[in-house]
C-alpha cells in the first residue's frame, strides 16, 4: 500500500511540472516506441518458428562454385540421385525448380514464377493444403496427369480466395506447352526459394523430362531440401555430405572444373531463409537500441536538472528523517509513471511503424511479406519501461542525512542542507556531462553509417550507365509458342516491332531477351564458355565465360549504345542456316579475347558443355558450337550491377536460337508510359492471349532496384536525425543547467571586469569540449562495434573516412550552435541581480 501511496504523491508531483513531464513522456515514447517496433519485427522475420512440420529437422542443401562467382550452382538431377543413393542421415530429399510460364485459364492470360516439384517435396517441406490437396508420389513420372497447387497469396490477391477454382484446367506455356489441372491451395508459408504463384509436378515442364535434363549431370537447376532422420544431427549430415560430394566429384572430374571450386554446404532451412535479413535488421536493433540509449539520458539529464530544483524538497525530507530508501521508492514512483505513460505512448506509435519496417525487411527477406503484429509489441514496451524507470530512479543523487541530529533545526542543520545542497549540484552537473557525452557519442555512431549509406545511394544514382534511362520504355511480353516454330515466333516480335514503330513519337523498337536490372543476370547465369581464334584451350582449365544475349535489329540504337565498330545486325542475317552466323561482341570480349588486332570478321564459339541441353543435340553438332563472325563491337551494357563493370557479352540475332523470353525495347520522344495502351492493344489485336507486363522506363527499372539501398539511407537517416535532435537539446539542456547554477560565480566574474564575451566564449568552448569527447567516445565505440560485428555478418564494412568525417562536423557545428543560446544568456547576466542570487 505504501507504493501505491507512492505513486498517488508521485502523480501530483509530476502534474505541477506538466511540461517536464510532456518532455520525458515524448522523448521515451520516440525510444521505447522505435524499439519496440523492430523488436517485434527482428522476432517475427527471425525468431518466430516456420509453419512446416518439425522445422528443427529441415534442411536446405546448396552447391555453390564460388571460383566463377555462382553462389547457387543448384542441383542436377544425376546429383540428386547420386545423393539420395548415399547419404544416410537424411530421411528423404525434395526438389524444386524455378521456371517462368505463361499462364491462361484463370482470368487473364499472365507471366508468372513457378515451381516445378517431385511427388516428395511437400512431405518433406512438412506443408498442408488449405483447399484440395498437394502433390504427391502418385503425380510423378511421365504418364501423370499435369496438376498445380496454388500459392496462398496468389490465390489471395489474384483469385480473391474462389474456392471453384479447384478442378480448373490451365494451360501453362514456357519451353513448350502442357495443361494442367489445379488440385489445391498450400497454406500459408514462407515461399522459399522463390516467391512462386503456382507450384506443379514436373509433367508441366517438357525440359524436365528430355534426356538431357535426366542424365545430364552438368545440367543444374533444381534447389534441394531434406529432412534429417530419426537421431541424425545437422553436423552429422554436412559431414555425411561432404563426403558424398567428394566422391561424386571424384567419379565425375568433367563436371566439377578445379578453378570452379565446387562445394556444397547445409543449413537449416530457417537460419537460410533469414540469412538475407539478419544482417540488415540485427543492424537495425542496434541503431535503435543507440537511439534508446540516447533518449534514456537525455531523460536522466531532465531529470537530474529537476532533482537539483528539487534539493531544498530532499533535504527537507531528509532532514525529517525520510531514509534513503523511502526517497528511491518516491522517484521510482515517479519514473514508472512517466516511463509507463511513454511505453504506452511508444507501444502505439510503434503500431504503425511496424508496417512500414515489415515493407521495408521484405526487399531483404520474402518471410516479412506475411509479418503480422503480435502481443511482443506490448511486452518489449513493458519491458523497456521498467529499464528505463529503475535506471531513472537510480540517476539522482540523494542528499547524505549525516550532519543532521534529530529534528534539530539550527545552525548545524542549516549548513549540513547547503552543503549537501552544494553536493548534489556538483555532482548533478558533472553525471549530466557524462549522459551529454553519451548521447553525442551514440548519435556520432548512427550518423556515421547513416552518412555511409547517404554516401553509397549518391554514387550509385550518379553512376553513367551508359544507356539512355529516360526516353526508353521496356514492357515484358514472354514468348509463346502456341505450337509454333522458332521462326514463327521470331516472326510475331518482327511483326509487333514494325507496327509499334509506326506509332507517333516513337523513333526505335527493338526486341531483346533481358531488361537490364531487373532481370538480373538473365539466363545462364554466371555466363557460358566460349572461345575466339587464336585462344587456346588448356586441358583442365575453363574457358573464359560471357553473357549470351538474342537481340533484334536495332536494339542498340533503342537504348541509345553506340556500335564503336563495324555494324548492327540487319535482316539479311542468318536468313539461311547454311550460311555463317554473326554476332556482336562488347567491347571488353573484343579487348580482352582480340588484344593485338582488330575483332570485326574474327570468329568466336560456344565451347560451354551445358549449352547441349538447349539446343537438344551435342554441342559439337550444334550451330551454336559453330564459328560465329563479329560484324560488330559495341560498347559494354552491364544489365546486372547498377554501378557499371567490364562486361563480356556476345550478342546472337534473336531469330537465330529459340526464344525464352521476350522484351520490347521502345525509345521515344514523348512521355514513354503514354505509349503503353497504344502498345497493349497492337499486341493483343496480334495475339489475345499474349500477356504484357511490367512496362517501365529503364530510369524507373533502376530506381526500384536502388529501393533497398534508398530504403536504407531513409530509414538509417530517419534515426541518426532523431538521435541528433535529442543530442541538440541535451547539449542546449545542460549548458542552460551550468549557466543556471553559475549565475553567482557569472556575476562576480563580470564585477572584477570581465568581458561578457569571454563568458559567451566560455560556454561554448564547454558545448565544444563536450562534442569532442563524445566524437572521441563515438568513434572509439563504432570502430570497435564494426570489427567486431565484421568477424560474425561479412556485410559490415568500415565507413569510409568522408562519412566519418562529415558526422564529427556536423556535430561539432550543431553543438557549437546549441551552445549559443546558454551562453547568450550567461553573456546577459545582471550583476546585482547575480550578486544576490544564491
Amino acid at each position: 500500500m505504501s507504493f501505491v501511496r507512492d505513486l498517488r504523491v508521485a502523480g501530483h508531483s509530476l502534474i505541477r511540472t506538466p511540461g517536464l513531464a510532456m518532455a520525458v513522456v515524448l522523448t521515451l515514447a520516440l525510444g521505447i516506441g522505435a524499439n519496440a517496433a523492430i523488436f517485434t519485427l527482428v522476432r517475427g522475420v527471425l525468431l518466430k518458428p516456420l509453419v512446416n512440420r518439425d522445422e528443427d529437422r529441415l534442411i536446405y542443401i546448396r552447391q555453390s562454385a564460388p571460383g566463377i562467382g555462382e553462389d547457387n550452382a543448384a542441383f542436377s538431377v544425376p546429383e540428386l540421385q547420386d545423393l539420395r543413393a548415399s547419404v544416410k542421415s537424411v530421411s528423404a530429399f525434395g526438389d524444386f525448380s524455378t521456371m517462368d510460364f505463361t499462364m491462361i485459364g484463370l482470368g487473364d492470360p499472365r507471366s508468372i514464377r513457378g515451381g516445378v516439384v517431385g511427388g516428395t517435396y511437400f512431405d518433406v517441406m512438412g506443408l498442408h493444403p488449405v483447399l484440395g490437396r498437394l502433390i504427391g508420389p502418385q503425380d510423378d513420372g511421365p504418364q501423370a496427369a499435369g496438376v498445380v497447387v496454388l500459392t496462398y497469396r496468389f490465390w489471395t490477391n489474384a483469385l480473391h480466395k474462389d474456392p471453384s477454382v479447384l478442378g480448373k484446367t490451365v494451360r501453362l506455356g514456357s519451353i513448350g506447352d502442357r495443361t494442367a489441372t489445379v488440385i489445391g491451395v498450400l497454406e500459408p508459408c514462407v515461399p522459399y526459394p522463390e516467391d512462386t504463384e503456382i507450384i506443379g509436378n514436373v509433367v508441366i515442364s517438357p525440359h524436365h523430362l528430355s534426356a538431357t535434363m535426366v542424365t545430364g549431370r552438368i545440367h543444374r537447376m533444381t534447389e534441394l531440401f531434406g529432412r534429417l532422420a530419426p537421431g541424425a544431427t545437422l553436423d552429422q549430415a554436412r559431414t555425411e555430405l561432404s563426403s558424398v560430394y567428394s566422391t561424386m566429384k571424384k567419379d565425375h572430374p568433367e563436371a566439377y572444373a578445379q578453378e570452379s571450386n565446387f562445394q556444397i554446404g547445409v543449413k537449416l532451412l530457417r537460419d537460410q531463409i533469414t540469412s538475407g535479413a539478419r544482417t540488415v535488421l540485427l543492424v537495425l536493433l542496434a541503431a535503435s537500441g543507440l537511439v534508446f540509449i540516447i533518449a534514456c539520458s537525455n531523460v536522466a539529464n531532465l531529470i537530474l536538472a529537476r532533482t537539483v530544483r528539487r534539493e531544498g524538497e530532499l533535504s527537507v525530507r531528509v532532514a525529517l528523517g525520510a531514509s534513503r530508501g523511502a526517497l528511491r521508492r518516491m522517484l521510482l514512483a515517479e519514473s514508472l509513471l512517466l516511463c509507463g505513460a511513454g511505453a504506452a505512448l511508444g507501444v502505439l506509435s510503434a503500431q504503425p511503424m511496424v508496417a512500414v519496417l515489415a515493407r521495408y525487411a521484405s526487399r531483404f527477406s520474402i518471410r516479412a511479406l506475411d509479418f503480422r503484429v503480435d502481443s511482443s509489441l506490448l511486452w518489449v514496451g513493458a519491458a523497456l519501461a521498467v529499464v528505463a524507470a529503475v535506471i531513472l530512479a537510480f540517476v539522482p543523487r540523494l542528499p547524505s542525512s549525516s550532519g543532521t541530529s534529530g529534528n534539530s533545526f539550527g545552525t548545524a542543520s542549516g549548513l549540513s542542507l547547503a552543503s549537501g545542497s552544494a553536493r548534489i549540484t556538483g555532482s548533478t552537473s558533472r553525471r549530466q556531462r557524462i549522459f551529454v557525452v553519451t548521447q553525442i557519442a551514440a548519435s556520432f555512431v548512427l550518423l556515421a553509417g547513416a552518412s555511409t549509406l547517404i554516401t553509397t545511394l549518391i554514387a550509385l544514382q550518379r553512376a553513367q550507365t551508359g544507356l539512355d534511362t529516360q526516353h526508353v520504355l521496356a514492357i515484358d511480353v514472354p514468348a509463346m509458342s502456341d505450337g509454333k516454330t522458332p521462326q514463327q515466333v521470331a516472326g510475331f516480335y518482327k511483326e509487333a516491332i514494325r507496327r509499334v514503330d509506326a506509332l507517333p513519337g516513337v523513333t526505335e523498337t527493338a526486341f531483346g531477351d533481358v531488361v537490364p536490372w531487373r532481370d538480373g543476370g538473365g539466363p545462364g547465369g554466371p555466363g557460358f564458355q566460349f572461345s575466339a581464334d587464336g585462344h587456346a584451350h588448356v586441358a583442365g582449365v575453363e574457358d573464359p565465360r560471357a553473357h549470351s544475349r538474342s537481340i533484334s535489329p536495332g536494339f542498340f540504337a533503342a537504348l541509345g549504345v553506340p556500335i564503336i565498330a563495324g555494324r548492327d545486325f540487319n535482316a539479311l542475317d542468318n536468313q539461311n542456316n547454311n550460311e555463317e552466323p554473326v554476332v556482336i561482341v562488347s567491347e571488353t570480349v573484343a579487348r580482352r579475347m582480340f588484344p593485338n588486332g582488330d575483332a570485326i570478321n574474327r570468329h568466336v564459339y560456344w565451347t560451354d558443355p551445358v549449352l547441349q541441353f538447349f539446343s537438344g543435340t551435342d554441342l559439337e553438332k550444334s550451330r551454336l558450337a559453330a564459328p560465329h563472325r563479329i560484324i560488330g563491337v559495341t560498347a559494354d551494357i552491364d544489365d546486372e550491377h547498377v554501378v557499371p563493370e567490364p562486361t563480356l557479352t556476345v550478342y546472337s540475332a534473336f531469330d537465330e536460337f529459340q526464344l525464352f523470353g521476350g522484351r520490347l525495347f521502345i525509345h521515344t520522344s514523348t512521355n514513354p508510359y503514354a505509349l503503353v495502351p497504344s502498345v497493349t492493344r497492337i499486341i493483343r489485336d496480334m495475339s489475345a492471349n499474349q500477356p504484357i507486363e511490367r512496362a517501365a522506363t529503364l530510369e524507373d527499372i533502376r530506381a526500384e532496384v536502388l529501393t533497398p539501398d534508398r530504403l536504407n539511407s531513409v530509414v538509417f537517416g530517419v534515426f541518426a536525425a532523431v538521435a541528433l535532435a535529442i543530442a541538440v537539446v541535451g547539449v542546449a539542456g545542460v549548458l542552460a543547467f551550468s549557466v543556471s547554477a553559475r549565475t553567482r560565480e557569472f556575476g562576480i566574474r563580470l564585477a572584477l571586469g570581465s568581458e561578457p564575451q569571454q563568458l559567451l566564449k566560455g560556454v561554448i568552448k564547454e558545448g565544444t569540449v563536450m562534442a569532442a569527447a563524445g566524437v572521441l567516445a563515438g568513434a572509439a565505440f563504432g570502430f570497435a562495434l564494426a570489427r567486431l560485428a565484421g568477424r560474425y555478418f561479412l556485410d559490415v564494412k568500415m565507413p569510409g573516412a568522408l562519412p566519418v568525417l562529415v558526422s564529427a562536423f556536423v556535430l561539432m557545428a550543431v553543438a557549437v550552435v546549441a551552445s549559443v543560446l546558454p551562453a547568450a544568456r550567461a553573456a546577459r547576466v545582471n550583476i546585482m541581480q547575480a550578486l544576490r542570487s544564491e
